[in-house]
């Protein structure tokens, strides 16, 4: 499939974003969350800039960004459309838990419960981005087991490293929550690399006979029913070089776990700046590294309509 960068930056940005969210409203929720308004104005405020920027950089791959409004109106069976309505609602309790930290100082009460409904609402958004690729059963790397669980597990990862960071720089960060970023992250390339290995052993979800119905003998495309690509080829008939695939994969195993790994490792330490300083470039190394894991999620993809040009 055709990587398309508004989707990459999307989808690594929101999902970021709702996880900090997530993980913020269940502080508040289990009464752990310091009323420390500069705290709760950083944490929610890059919560919902990495969101708000990842929404509007999905616009940029619609053909007519002026009607993205009309996807609202199929929640009942496209999820898409309920991925919209869910991004859309979680604003509402995302900001309600802003003022009630940021404004009125508080984070327990009905503050800590609003925390529970933004977490929960960021949850089930993240949920609905998955399963947009996860419901594809012509693209047999997206509609597998791995698709949903690794959405969750990635903006858990993210989000609990940008909050780990966030949480430093206040000087209200324990060890639990460094040591809990590595716990995920390592959980995060564990599944990575068993996505990997199920995608490599993938093939597409059909054949040629099946798709035409011929079952005994092998059928092949004699020609294109064109002489020039066209938007499918264009979109679903990507393919990076294998030799390109495996460097990609080991930057983004560098950069989304190793690195971040170490470097929360180094946040252990009892020196204050160390910890500040390594907790900060642990988040911005992942999330780089998520955008390089994200754009081989798209590049590894094999549509079955490539059968009709001759692609086994």
């Amino acid at each position: 499939m055709h990587p398309a960068y508004s989707v990459i930056f999307f989808t690594t940005a929101t999902g970021a974003g709702y996880g900090l969210l997530a993980l913020l409203g269940l502080m508040a929720l289990s009464g752990v969350a310091p009323p420390d308004i500069g705290l709760g104005l950083v944490g929610i405020g890059l919560a919902m800039a990495l969101i708000g920027a990842g929404l509007l950089s999905s616009t940029g791959h619609l053909g007519r960004p002026e009607r993205a409004w009309r996807a609202f109106s199929q929640w009942r069976t496209s999820w898409l459309s309920r991925e919209g309505v869910c991004a859309v609602a979680t604003f509402v309790p995302a900001v309600l838990l802003g003022f009630g930290w940021v404004v009125l100082g508080r984070t327990d009460g009905w503050v800590s419960v609003i925390g529970g409904l933004a977490a929960a609402s960021a949850v089930v958004t993240i949920g609905c981005t998955a399963m947009i690729y996860g419901s594809l059963k012509p693209v047999a790397q997206w509609h597998s087991r791995f698709t949903l669980p690794a959405y969750l597990l990635f903006a858990a990862m993210s989000g609990l490293t940008l909050l780990n960071a966030v949480l430093q720089f206040f000087g209200q960060a324990g060890s639990g929550w460094s040591l809990a970023a590595i716990a995920v992250t390592l959980a995060g390339w564990g599944w990575k690399r068993a996505t990997w290995r199920h995608d490599d052993a993938a093939g597409l979800p059909a054949t040629v006979n099946s798709a035409t119905g011929l079952e005994c003998g092998s059928v092949r495309t004699v020609e294109w029913p064109h002489t020039e690509e066209n938007y499918l080829l264009k979109e679903m008939g990507f393919r990076v070089a294998r030799k390109h695939r495996d460097r990609l994969r080991l930057v983004a195993q560098l950069l989304a776990f190793l690195l971040p790994s170490i470097l929360l490792a180094l946040a252990l330490l009892p020196h204050a700046g160390v910890a500040v300083v390594a907790s900060l470039i642990a988040a911005a190394a992942q999330l780089a590294g998520l955008l390089v894991e994200r754009w081989l999620f798209f590049a590894d993809a094999r549509h079955t309509v490539m059968l009709y040009y001759g692609r086994s």
